[in-house]
Parts: C-alpha cells; sequence; structure tokens
C-alpha cells in the first residue's frame, strides 16, 4: 500500500509542472485575445518549442485552443466558458436563455446576445444571429468594456451601488467615437438612467455603425446574473426605434428568470 502511494505522489510531482505550464497558456492567451504564435507562447512560459508544442497540441485535442492554419496564430476557443456558464441550482443560464433568445431574434429581426460580468468588463457567452444579409456577429468569449455599450452599463448599473461606484473609480473611460462617455460623473448620470428605464442603451457609443438595447437577467430579487441584448447596424436600428426594442428585450430577460426559477 505505501509503495503505490509513494508512486502516486512521483507521478503527480511530474505531472503538476505540466499542468502549471497548460494552465499558464491559458491564462497568457485569456490575456492576449488576438492570439499568439508558438514561439510567443513558448516565451511566456519559459519552456523549450517542443514541450510547448505538445502541450498546445493536447490543449487544442481537449478543444481548449484552436490553431489558424494560415498564421499559425493560437487562440482560446469558447469550451472554458461553456464549462463555467453560470447556473442556478442544476439549472443553466444557456439552456434557459437559448429559447427565449431565438424568440426575440424573431421578434426584433437582429442577433442576440448574452453575457455576464467577469471582472470589470463583460463577456459574451452565447447569441443566436440575425437572418439578415448584414448581421452583427461576435466571437464567444468577446470581453466588452462597462462604460460604451447597452449590455456593459447594463452589468455596471445594476450591481449593488457600493460595487458600482467603486467599479466607475476603477474604470479608464476610453473613447471610441464622438458619443462615448468619457466623464465619471456622466457615466454615473447614465446608470441612474438605465436602472430607472430597467435597460440600456448604445446609440453608436462604441462603434458608430452598431446600436444595441440590452436588458438585465437576475437569478433572485436585486442579485443581477447576466444581460442579455439586441444589436443591428445603426440604420436598421434607429434610436426612435429603442423604446419599441426596449420591451422585447426586457420581456426575454423575464422570460429567462422564469425559466431558472421554474
Amino acid at each position: 500500500m505505501e509503495h503505490r502511494q509513494l508512486k502516486k505522489a512521483a507521478a503527480a510531482l511530474i505531472e503538476a509542472p505540466a499542468l502549471d505550464r497548460g494552465l499558464t497558456i491559458l491564462e497568457a492567451l485569456d490575456a492576449r485575445q488576438e492570439g499568439m504564435n508558438l514561439s510567443e507562447i513558448s516565451r511566456v512560459i519559459d519552456s523549450p518549442k517542443n514541450s510547448t508544442s505538445r502541450l498546445v497540441q493536447t490543449l487544442m485535442a481537449r478543444g481548449y485552443v484552436e490553431r489558424d492554419e494560415a498564421t499559425m496564430i493560437i487562440r482560446l476557443t469558447g469550451k472554458l466558458l461553456r464549462l463555467g456558464h453560470p447556473r442556478v441550482g442544476s439549472v443553466s443560464l444557456v439552456q434557459c436563455a437559448l429559447e427565449p433568445m431565438r424568440a426575440l431574434r424573431d421578434a426584433v429581426g437582429e442577433t442576440v446576445q448574452l453575457g455576464i460580468p467577469i471582472g470589470d468588463e463583460g463577456v459574451i457567452i452565447e447569441q443566436v444571429e440575425s437572418t439578415q444579409a448584414v448581421r452583427i456577429c461576435a466571437e464567444i468569449g468577446l470581453r466588452f468594456p462597462l462604460h460604451n455599450n447597452a449590455p456593459g452599463k447594463v452589468l455596471l448599473a445594476f450591481q449593488p451601488l457600493e460595487m458600482s461606484e467603486a467599479a466607475i473609480r476603477r474604470l479608464k473611460l476610453k473613447r471610441f467615437t464622438s458619443r462615448t462617455i468619457t466623464d465619471k460623473t456622466a457615466l454615473r448620470k447614465e446608470c441612474e438612467r438605465v436602472k430607472g428605464l430597467g435597460y440600456g442603451t448604445d446609440w453608436g457609443e462604441a462603434d458608430e455603425s452598431i446600436h444595441c438595447v440590452a436588458a438585465p437577467v437576475f437569478d433572485r430579487p436585486d442579485h443581477l446574473l447576466a444581460t442579455v441584448w439586441a444589436s443591428a447596424v445603426a440604420g436598421r436600428m434607429p434610436k426612435g426605434r429603442f423604446t419599441a426594442v426596449a420591451v422585447e428585450v426586457m420581456k426575454t430577460a423575464r422570460e429567462i428568470e422564469r425559466r431558472l426559477r421554474a
């Protein structure tokens, strides 16, 4: 018995460094969403290129990373996000959201996306694409700021006040378009407006050509879980259409909540 235990302990000591380097690769790719080539990854984890290649091949085989065969750039896939999808008890947020998201897509004719907060950013965890020839589409796992778009404002505004205020103090309000909020006092007022309306809007604040409307999803009273939103090219969702779209988006958020609690 003791001999077997010693063998297991020795094997763990051998395997742990490889596990550590594998996790370091995932963290490095998360920090560089544009991806890296094998040589760059090797330098980051301070490991020989051959050893790094074996680790990357294992991560590719398990579906955690992918490689563009034309550029040889390696990027994260959405698998880690799928493993970490929020749940309420045994119920998955994405499972509860997909059917209502499809219904919203059909109602407004535009792409519908679902996101959650991660630190001082949001991240897209699911989407249902519009059937329009020209449509908004983003990669699952894409991160977005909290100050210049509808879902980000929702994730910021519906946090507890002390958490929202702390986040605003930390945020760097980078300008993306002429409409981007870059003043923290203005951002606080926008959060108050969003809470009062029950939804957030983005009128070309991250990209002049994109508008969106978002609503919060709560897993219990006053506890924000996620945000759901509709995104469109600006010409198909002018500012005058925001209120009508918001009614549908909020209806979708409430239906997701109902399914989570069923």
